[in-house]
């Protein structure tokens, strides 16, 4: 069972989190949590839906502790975007959009993950985080928009310099 979704727990950890020690430490804690709550598991299905909604919500758990404590690397994230520099290997387009994805509110961002880097259905992000449909869809376009915003305000400052 942890083999089969041990990557996309932690996929769905680092994602929300931006961080890998608190990615491993998140789905250490779903796996943990899960060994815990087995018996009431009524098919793999459920399980996996079970894991990611739990994983989205330690991982989300996870990003508000650390915020609290005073290290948001949001903040960290968009002054890198927004300050040119000299062009490095890790600054890919892809390292650029995970960046962008922190920025984005929590629900606003655990739903496009799961859309667009898991794969799932609306659907199956509603059940996963236990919203409504109509929720699910909103989140997806609200988020979709706002990174759409925040990708082209990066390109102009980005180009200036």
């Amino acid at each position: 069972m942890v083999g089969r979704h041990q990557g996309r727990v932690y996929s769905i950890a680092l994602r929300i989190t931006g961080d890998a020690g608190t990615a491993e430490e998140v789905a250490q804690d779903v796996f943990l949590e899960c060994h815990r709550s087995l018996h009431s598991m009524a098919s793999e299905e459920h399980l996996a839906a079970w894991l990611y909604r739990v994983a989205c919500h330690r991982a989300t758990d996870a990003l508000r502790r650390r915020r609290a404590r005073g290290g948001d690397l949001v903040t960290t994230f968009e002054e890198d975007l927004l300050t040119p520099s000299k062009p490095r290997r890790e600054d890919s387009l892809l390292n650029r959009v995970e960046q962008l994805l922190l920025t984005l509110p929590e629900q606003q961002r655990a739903v496009v993950l799961l859309r667009y880097q898991e794969d799932l259905e609306p659907r199956q992000i509603a059940e996963t985080l236990g919203m409504p449909l109509a929720t699910v869809r909103s989140h997806l376009q609200r988020g979709l928009k706002l990174l759409r915003e925040k990708a082209e305000r990066t390109l102009k400052e980005y180009t200036r310099g």
